[in-house]
């Protein structure tokens, strides 16, 4: 079986990872989290979400974190942005990325944000149009994926379908997310299979949290798939504020781990990220979650 030379790592833990975090981090302390992480030789950091302050007060101070934060050439620092006054505050910022965000489930879709997945596709429309207009990169979340906290079944057709429309539209990748952490290994197959029959598989990413421990083992079956782009939490924070029981995203410093020891390069300096999970735990007051974090630095640390 071919593995892929190179994985891009999405790190998410300034946006996913902190939204869910109870106690509100002072934006300094965010700045300074993201400028470590700018120092690990990740390509992408996506920085915070443009939502309402009062949807999710931990990233009510998005614009001063983002232009807060020392951009280094060659690193993407994308903000979600759910909604033309979103994309408006994005553009008052001159971000050059955006993410979007839709669901495979029109129920995890109306807790989430109060319309149907029909209804967030029109609400994309002139966000995408200004975006593409202003040479800005688009990406597009797909929730529940592989499940949904509020139905029993996602219809694997039917979100193939919508990732195809959200190419169409001019997203430029698809994260596909697990966001109850349900996904096993086989599920993976039949829905990477599924949709990359729509969307070139070079343009899908994956997207898992590791509720129930089956992240790692996912994400190695996307990538002997052909996957080539994962999404992970430093220190493995997170979980999703609207879908219960939801947990942390899978440790981007386990998922690095496992990839180095397959050969597969990442571009990133995995005692640094580390670091970065360490700082970020204490400021939290938490416990790391990271499983390489919590070993001893040897062998494939260095």
């Amino acid at each position: 079986m071919k593995l892929p030379e190179f994985v891009k790592i999405v790190e998410v833990g300034p946006r996913d990872g902190l939204q869910s975090e109870s106690q509100v981090l002072d934006s300094d302390v965010k700045i300074d989290f993201i400028n470590r992480l700018s120092r690990t030789g990740l390509s992408v950091i996506e920085v915070s979400s443009l939502v309402h302050p009062e949807r999710v007060p931990q990233l009510a101070d998005a614009e001063a974190v983002y232009t807060g934060i020392n951009k280094i050439q060659g690193i993407a620092y994308p903000l979600l942005v759910p909604n033309v006054k979103g994309m408006e505050r994005a553009m008052a910022i001159n971000a050059k990325e955006i993410a979007l965000f839709t669901s495979a489930s029109d129920k995890f879709n109306q807790h989430n944000i109060n319309c149907t997945v029909a209804e967030s596709l029109q609400r994309f429309e002139p966000i995408v149009e200004q975006a593409m207009a202003n040479n800005i990169s688009i990406r597009a979340y797909i929730s529940c994926a592989f499940g949904c906290p509020y139905e029993n079944d996602v219809h694997f057709d039917k979100m193939a379908n919508l990732a195809e429309l959200l190419i169409a539209m001019g997203c430029n990748e698809i994260s596909l997310g697990d966001t109850v952490g349900i996904a096993t290994p086989l599920q993976v197959e039949q829905v990477i299979d599924t949709v990359a029959a729509n969307v070139d598989i070079h343009k899908l990413a994956v997207h898992f949290h590791d509720t129930r421990g089956q992240a790692l083992a996912n994400i190695l079956r996307a990538v002997q798939m052909g996957i080539t782009t994962v999404d992970a939490s430093v220190a493995g924070l997170g979980g999703c504020p609207f879908a219960p029981n939801s947990t942390g995203n899978v440790a981007t410093e386990d998922v690095v781990y496992m990839l180095r020891g397959m050969d597969i390069e990442t571009g990133i300096d995995l005692n640094a990220l580390i670091d970065c999970g360490q700082f970020i735990s204490a400021q939290l007051g938490r416990e790391n979650l990271s499983r390489v974090a919590s070993a001893p630095r040897v062998g494939q640390c260095t």
